[in-house]
């Protein structure tokens, strides 16, 4: 858990390989032995911690205040990592509508804390406080823009790893259209989290057969789900995470009635999860 007033979980790889963690202080974790893992940035290139869209001054109050929101014992715990590349941003203002909804369906059942994850750039991969309102995470995703990049997925998975060594993840929800990394290695990570009970919900935006054949192999070896839409399909991104939500606030029984209710999101993860 971080300290108040940090920023809870940051995964940026600084010039020595290693992981950074908090606005100004580092951390040093294990990186990946992956041979084929991506260099981290040059040294000398700017790490630009801060969003154009806000000040420091905002993001600092704005952390501050929502790092104080320790989850409760009864909450379910829900990983929310989203791809922040480029190609990423409609996808990424859509999740910033569709957020609040996560919340909502959890809230019929029990409650729901949430820590946003995502990637962008060469080597920035960053996770926010875990947060038990929906305004407070809408806003925190709404200073963020996508920026140019490749795949991050390993480092989402590692860190979905830490964070059930401290307190019990209910899942990890990932939404993406790419994957540009060692099959093998991203195998590896899904199957410690498999073997710690963390199912991961794979939600690929689009049609690329490469991204599915990773998704498809996460999924299985989290013991969790696979699921595509349609590129832009707000409606059908929306009702797979209210399925995930309902899934980590209440388990399958939650998922269930969720599925009682004809939402084809619970239909698709329940089909997978038997």
């Amino acid at each position: 858990m971080a300290a108040p007033g940090s920023w809870g979980g940051i995964a940026s790889a600084d010039a020595e390989g290693h992981l950074m963690v908090g606005f100004g202080r580092r951390k040093k974790l294990p990186m990946s032995k992956d041979p084929n893992a991506r260099a981290p940035a040059p040294t000398g290139q700017t790490d630009q911690r801060v969003p154009e869209a806000a000040s420091r001054a905002e993001i600092d109050t704005f952390l501050n205040r929502v790092s104080t929101l320790a989850p409760a014992a009864n909450r379910g715990r829900l990983i929310f990592a989203l791809d922040a590349t480029m190609s990423r941003q409609p996808t990424w203002d859509q999740a910033c509508r569709l957020q609040a909804d996560m919340f909502r369906e959890a809230a019929a059942i029990g409650s729901l804390t949430i820590q946003l994850v995502y990637y962008r750039g060469l080597a920035e991969c960053r996770a926010s406080p875990w947060i038990a309102e929906p305004e407070r995470l809408g806003a925190l995703m709404s200073r963020i823009d996508c920026r140019g990049g490749h795949t991050q997925i390993a480092k989402i998975l590692a860190h979905a790893r830490r964070e059930n060594e401290q307190t019990q993840v209910a899942a990890l929800v990932f939404v993406g259209d790419a994957m540009e990394e060692e099959l093998d290695g991203l195998c590896a990570g899904a199957g410690e989290l498999g073997l710690r009970n963390v199912p991961a919900f794979m939600f690929q935006e689009g049609y690329d057969a490469i991204c599915e054949r990773a998704f498809r192999e996460i999924a299985r070896l989290t013991r969790g789900a696979y699921c595509r839409f349609a590129p832009g399909a707000a409606h059908e991104l929306a009702e797979l995470l209210r399925a995930a939500a309902a899934y980590a606030a209440g388990g399958m029984k939650a998922l269930a009635d969720l599925k009682a209710r004809r939402n084809a999101g619970a239909v698709r993860l329940i089909e997978q999860l038997k």
